[in-house]
């Protein structure tokens, strides 16, 4: 699935999201779990790191131009925000 062109948003999850089920799930979520997955979602080329923006630095070096896909792996959201909840004293 090569994309050679900005695309909008729906468009683009999308595509993030299939190259990571079809293609990378399968060979990365059981070693990586966790982690953070930076797709390109036009040359469909990869890093890993459990920091988001090492993955996505290594990539852009790579490929410049890239639309870069972030996902963690294992999980539906990269971020997840919650209530925090403060300890009485």
């Amino acid at each position: 699935m090569k994309v050679n062109t900005i695309i909008n948003k729906e468009k683009f999850a999308l595509i993030g999201d299939q190259i990571y089920e079809q293609k990378l799930k399968g060979i990365i979520e059981n070693q990586h779990k966790g982690k953070f997955v930076a797709i390109d979602v036009n040359s469909e080329d990869f890093e890993i790191d459990a920091k988001e923006i090492n993955a996505v630095d290594r990539l852009n070096i790579r490929h410049p131009n890239s639309q870069i896909w972030l996902k963690r792996i294992g999980s539906r959201y990269v971020r997840h925000f919650s209530p925090r909840y403060q300890k009485s004293v």
